[in-house]
């Protein structure tokens, strides 16, 4: 076992980290809200393990409080485990297959071990601890031994929180927590203790030692009820007066505070805090974790779910108490407070939106647009489509079956173009404006299949913006510039007749556009056709993941672009879901002057590495300020402006508390080697014959190579669909006429 990890961690984070207190804070106390790490860092480590405990302290606020929830082991030592049962996140039900029993648990029979039944020896010497939730790194589980509360205390915690949930349960089986605590007491400082039993809480009267101890209340579901009083924490809910007679403070589910209704959005706050407070008594929430989903709301950034809490403008609660303690620490000390704040203008990324603000709203819709706006957009980007009859328009793939309701209504265009993708479609330049108009948005999600939707109640709102309107809409609007993205031109022009490059020039001719214009494209023949507007920033879009860039690349790029779009695995590399390494791909570019923009980031927790913390924050940190990209390219917007406009991403001001990247094969290097995932191959490098396409063939006028038909006879422009439907109905006419021949 690695008993130097909290050196290791420290050197590498920093421990020194004190609240940075604003102006005023909304608690009873006036101070800064507690951030309270449940198991330690239970997001990211077997909880209640040493790593767990070791890591929270080391990546949060100084002042983190670690809590310990207590179990009883048969010879009355206390361990620290959240679950009464050991089974699901211990080795015990193979190190002892025969422990399992059934309990009656406040009057409902569980079955499993239990750590009444072996004594402190067994556990401590055999049984190791697992993670309990698939989402989470599974590579410490089987390292690392259960946790006595004195282990704990003997990490000199700020302040030590232990939680005693069953004391009725202990003490129907002669066991009893009441004097446990009263005995270590005598030894170990206890700040808060907890527990949803008020019979329990009323026997800690006169704790001794001089050192005050907080009593908390903890709320279970409204519906359970508190054995003591036999009543319902409901009924308990409505009696804060009662409950201050013996507590300094309540603990309660965070629904209790900001409910959330049926299709997880937000309803309006209750009265609670501002209740508790008004009788003296301090509120602390639980169940925050990156990665459980909440409210759509908060659009997977866990920030905004904990500033909705210590940051409104009504109330703050007293603490947080969270898996995730690193993340509760950024929103105290670095995010709250600084909503009006605005955004410094030097020495910063752009943030450059992808299908402007995508992840509340269907991607290219002028709602997505005005809301990327809103949201601190620098750069709105805008991918080119051309419908059937010429039109250019926002939309970010060909195929519309993605992104639209094509599918409902043009099924039977389908076709298959193995030139733009390797499945069927329902593509733009064979549907006309007006057809294409017909359709509504569809917001999609990543990572739909594994149930994390995007804000479902706005699905299908917006319209769908042509290139014209784009630009006169970005023009009015407060942001830096554009980001054009031209695909597929070349086949565009030879296969449909269609001139992309002409359509986007001649659409910023007639906007008199006069800001920043990006033109984006994978095709550097499309760039040269742009290289006589010295105003315009050219983009190189390398969409595969590369691991190098050698110089006669990287000098022949220079001569098409002014910047390089990179997918995320090109800067750095992972190794199953943890960061392996950094490239050196963007310091390549920047020694040619060749600006580096990240793509895509998104917030939903699977599909950021472990050594993000689930935090769509450290990310950004990560490619930041540790790799110093010019651009991020996001569905988020207002999650890169809120870490940019915060003092804690400049780790050049001395500040107490900062937003860390991460460090490439840290967290790795905490596992087992035969734990760790198995190392991926190394990623392509970027030769010059990846880069340099053929020129763009001439725009085809497909209209006059049609076959001569009919003065009467209706085609459409490229008088391919039309000759072929005429042919196919000759043919069946003359089926017919066969037959019926035949009949006779």
């Amino acid at each position: 076992m690695k008993l130097n990890v909290l050196l290791f961690i420290v050197l590498l984070h920093g421990a020194a980290a004190a609240v940075v207190s604003p102006t005023k804070w909304q608690t009873l106390s006036g101070n800064a809200p507690a951030v309270i790490a449940r198991g330690g860092f239970s997001g990211l480590f077997p909880e209640s393990s040493q790593f767990a405990y070791q890591f929270a302290q080391s990546t949060s606020l100084k002042n983190v409080v670690l809590y310990c929830d207590l179990q009883l082991t048969k010879d009355g030592a206390g361990i620290c485990h959240s679950d009464l049962r050991l089974d699901n996140s211990t080795t015990i039900s193979a190190v002892f297959p025969k422990g399992r029993t059934t309990y009656s648990v406040n009057g409902r029979p569980v079955q499993g071990w239990f750590s009444i039944d072996f004594t402190s020896d067994q556990l401590y010497n055999n049984v190791t601890l697992i993670q309990s939730i698939f989402s989470r790194p599974s590579v410490f589980d089987g390292n690392l031994p259960v946790s006595m509360v004195e282990d704990v205390a003997g990490l000199h915690p700020y302040q030590l929180w232990v939680n005693v949930q069953y004391s009725t349960f202990f003490k129907e089986h002669d066991l009893d927590a009441v004097d446990y605590i009263r005995s270590v007491s005598r030894e170990t400082i206890i700040d808060c203790i907890s527990s949803p039993e008020i019979g329990f809480l009323k026997s800690l009267s006169g704790l001794p030692g001089r050192h005050k101890t907080k009593l908390i209340f903890r709320f279970m579901e409204v519906d359970d009820v508190e054995p003591s009083t036999k009543k319902t924490y409901q009924a308990l809910l409505n009696d804060l007066v009662t409950i201050k007679s013996f507590a300094s403070g309540i603990l309660v589910p965070k629904s209790y505070i900001w409910p959330v209704n049926k299709d997880q959005y937000l309803e309006a706050h209750t009265s609670l805090v501002t209740d508790a407070h008004g009788v003296g008594l301090e509120v602390y929430a639980y169940d925050f974790a990156n990665d459980a989903p909440a409210s759509y709301n908060y659009s997977y950034d866990p920030t905004v779910e904990y500033l909705q809490f210590i940051s409104n403008s009504n109330f703050s609660v007293d603490g947080v108490l969270t898996d995730f303690p690193s993340t509760a620490s950024e929103a105290v000390a670095c995010l709250a407070h600084n909503e009006n704040k605005p955004i410094p203008t030097e020495g910063r990324p752009l943030i450059i939106t992808h299908n402007g603000a995508s992840g509340m709203f269907a991607g290219c819709t002028d709602v997505a647009y005005q809301r990327a706006v809103e949201d601190g957009a620098d750069v709105l980007d805008c991918s080119i489509q051309m419908s059937k009859d010429g039109v250019a328009f926002c939309l970010d793939s060909a195929d519309l079956m993605g992104d639209t309701t094509a599918a409902a209504a043009f099924m039977p265009r389908a076709a298959m173009v193995p030139e733009i993708q390797q499945n069927n479609g329902i593509f733009s330049f064979d549907l006309t404006w007006s057809e294409i108009q017909s359709l509504k948005p569809a917001l999609t999600s990543p990572m739909s299949q594994s149930g994390l939707a995007r804000n479902p109640a706005a699905k299908s709102e917006g319209k769908f913006m042509t290139l014209a309107d784009f630009l006169q809409f970005a023009k009015k609007s407060t942001v830096s510039g554009i980001l054009i993205n031209i695909e597929n031109a070349a086949y565009l022009a030879s296969k449909k007749g269609l001139g992309a490059v002409d359509a986007v020039s001649t659409a910023l001719r007639n906007a008199s556009y006069d800001k920043q214009v990006y033109i984006q494209s994978d095709d550097t023949a499309v760039l040269s056709a742009f290289k006589k507007n010295s105003g315009y920033q050219r983009v190189l879009h390398v969409k595969e993941t590369i691991s190098d860039a050698p110089k006669p690349t990287v000098e022949e790029i220079k001569q098409f672009a002014d910047a390089v779009n990179l997918p995320r695995s090109s800067i750095v590399a992972a190794s199953g879901f943890f960061v392996s390494a950094f490239t050196n791909v963007v310091d390549q570019m920047h020694a040619a002057n060749i600006s580096v923009y990240v793509s895509v980031l998104r917030n939903e927790f699977l599909t950021i590495a472990f050594d993000y913390f689930s935090d769509p924050m450290v990310e950004l940190a990560t490619y930041v300020a540790g790799v110093g990209v010019d651009g991020v390219v996001t569905e988020f917007p207002a999650t890169a402006a809120a870490y940019l406009k915060s003092p804690c991403s400049d780790l050049n001001a001395n500040l107490p508390y900062s937003i860390l990247p991460a460090e490439p094969g840290t967290l790795l290097s905490l596992a087992s080697p035969d734990a760790a995932p198995p190392a991926e191959a190394p990623a392509p490098v970027l030769e010059v014959a990846d880069v340099v396409d053929p020129p763009l063939p001439p725009v085809a006028d497909l209209v006059e190579k049609a076959p001569v038909t009919s003065p009467t006879t209706q085609h459409p422009p490229s008088g391919q669909p039309a000759n072929v439907a005429n042919a196919a109905l000759c043919l069946l006419m003359a089926m017919l006429s066969f037959f019926a021949l035949s009949g006779h």
